[in-house]
Parts: structure tokens; sequence; C-alpha cells
């Protein structure tokens, strides 16, 4: 498509988008619209159009930053094409999924680079009160800056990993910065990404041992000030850890269903708990939905050799790193009240991807 003709479109989404976000936001605030009968049923409908004005600008936008990204032109050793994405949420089983993935031949991998917290956390939290032309991340310069991040991203690799090839796979771990999911997507839209989900219970369960005293969050970053807040409030006031730990998750797995959605690459969607009940079938789907080819003697060895029961007996288990590996724990981690306020802050994605409670 003509560059030209991608602005145009663009343009044109954006407007629509606008448009449909203040007639939805009319219905919900109780404002009257002429002929309508069931404001309710109205705002769904718009909301509806909304999203899918969303998805349309995310993909457009993704097109016009790769038409003129000169992506075909690019010399590096990173061939962007190549390079997977794992997003979704933080404890989800992302690092034991990345170091099978970097055990493949031809693989390596970037451990959580956050540069999508880097660029989310302005873009979404941040540019509410930046409403003038100067913000840097302003939308209506966001094909601007989304070059700008798809480089970022691409001259990082480039010079982190030189021994890698064009036909390397280059997997970019990035749980921690799955807030700006659908950002990363829309920057590289010929990468490739898988999202990684789990239990919200589950997920909270293990931040809170993590934080707790002689969990490895304190032992590994005990000089950090951040660290030292959350260890005082899991110490103090674990239920307020949990909500704020549910809050995240929201976050950064609605950013991530939602750069899922848009996304028209290769991509896949996996459960911890598939993961973990047929971790050789369920990678095997992986890598078909990904496109890329691997052999099933390779997908075995490396499923065996990050295997739970490979894993020393002093590198796992309560206060660990890698903790439990049984999904559905959270049962005997959280207290009744800890998993009322989990489910209650997750529930959209709860009744999206775990409608069975």
């Amino acid at each position: 498509m003509p560059v030209y003709k991608t602005r145009t479109a663009f343009e044109v989404a954006r407007r629509i988008k606008v448009f449909l976000n203040l007639e939805a936001g009319a219905v919900r605030n109780g404002a009257p619209l002429p002929g309508d009968d069931d404001g309710a049923s109205r705002a769904r409908a718009l909301e509806r159009a909304l999203k899918e004005k969303e998805m349309e600008v995310s993909r457009l936008s993704a097109k016009l930053v790769a038409s003129e990204s000169g992506g075909e032109n690019r010399t590096g050793n990173v061939n962007p094409e190549n390079v997977i994405w794992i997003l979704g949420t933080a404890r989800t089983g992302s690092t034991w999924l990345g170091d099978m993935m970097k055990s493949l031949p031809g693989h390596d991998l970037w451990h959580e680079p956050r540069v999508g917290e880097l660029f989310g956390f302005y873009a979404y939290e941040r540019a509410a009160g930046r409403k003038t032309d100067n913000f840097i991340l302003g939308p209506q310069y966001r094909e601007v800056w989304l070059k700008s991040m798809r480089n970022f991203v691409l001259d990082g690799a480039e010079a982190r990993f030189p021994e890698l090839k064009a036909s390397d796979y280059l997997v970019i771990k990035e749980p921690n910065g799955s807030i700006g999911a659908p950002l990363l997507m829309q920057a590289m839209p010929e990468s490739r990404m898988v999202f990684l989900i789990r239990d919200p219970r589950d997920v909270a369960a293990s931040a809170l041992d993590a934080a707790q005293e002689g969990g490895w969050l304190r032992q590994r970053m005990k000089n950090s000030p951040r660290v030292k807040a959350r260890a005082r409030i899991a110490t103090e006031q674990p239920n307020t850890l949990v909500a704020n730990r549910a809050k995240m998750y929201l976050q950064a797995v609605s950013n991530s269903r939602d750069a899922y959605e848009a996304h028209e690459g290769p991509k896949a969607l996996v459960k911890y708990e598939e993961l973990r009940a047929d971790t050789l079938g369920t990678i095997k789907r992986i890598y078909a939905g990904l496109g890329i080819p691997a052999e099933e003697k390779d997908l075995a060895r490396v499923v065996e050799e990050h295997s739970w029961e490979n894993i020393p007996e002093d590198k796992k288990g309560p206060g660990k790193f890698t903790r439990k590996a049984t999904p559905g724990g959270w049962r005997e981690d959280l207290t009744a009240k800890q998993i009322k306020i989990v489910e209650e802050i997750t529930a959209p994605l709860m009744k999206e991807f775990y409608p069975a409670g």
C-alpha cells in the first residue's frame, strides 16, 4: 500500500475511533441520543465498534511503520521476522519457556529488555495529562516514535547479539514490559508473538511468596528501594500486595491480549496450565503457530532438559524462583479474602480465559 494511502487510512480510522469513543462515553454518562430506546445496548454496540476501530488503527499504524522503516534494506544481523516476543505478565512460566526455546538450534534469548515498560508506561500512563503537541509520545505523532521504538529494539539486539545470524531466531522474553505489548507489535509487525497466560490467582500467590521473608525477590534485590517497599507491604499488608499484583496482571494481560488480537503476523496463545500438563505437545503447537520448523527430537530434548524433575532440589521450592509448578496451588497459598480480591480485580480476564473458576 502506498504510504500516502496508508496515512489517509490511518487518519480516517483514528477520527472514526475518536467519534465512537465520544458517543459511547455520552451513552455511558447518561446523555440522551436521538432515537435511542436502549442506552445500555447502544453503548455496548458502540464499544464493540470502538474496539474494532482500535484494532484497525493498530494494524494500519503497524503497516505504516513497517513501510517507512526500510525493513528489507536493514543491514543488521537481526532479522525482524525472526524476532519472537514472549508477552503476558510475570510469574507465568516465561523464564521456563524462554530457556527451552533458547536451547533449540539457531535460537538465542534476550532476557527482559523492558523496552515495552519504557515506552508503554509513558504512552499509556503519562499521556493522559499531556495533550499538547510537545509530549514526545503524543498520539498525533505515533508513527514517528513507533519507528524510533522499532530501531531502538533492533539496534539494541544487534549490539548484544553480534554473533546472531539473520537466519537465527531471537526470543525476547518481555513479561514485565507487557504494558507496551500493543506498541511492540505495532513497531515490529513482521515479528512473531507468544501470548503466555496463567491463572491470576496462581500469579498473585507466586508474587506474594517471592516478596515475603526468605523469598527469592528479597534475597536477589535486597538493596532495591522498590523491592524493599514491596517486602514491607508483603509482611505488613499482604492483601494490599495481592491487590496491587492483580491490577498489574489486569493491565499487562489485557494489553497483551489486545496486541495478540491485532497482530497479523505469526502468533501463538498458550496457557501455563497447558504447557505444564503436556509440555512437548504444547511447545510443538507453539512452533506450528509461529510458522517455525522444529525437529521433534530437538523439542523433546529441551523439554527433558528443562523439566521440573531435572531442577536440583536446592533450586526449587517455597521462596525459590522456581517455586511450585503446580496449577491451582493458589487454593492453599491464598486466604479466602485474597482469592476474592484477585477474582474481583481480574474478573474480565477470568471470564475470558478461566471461566470455570
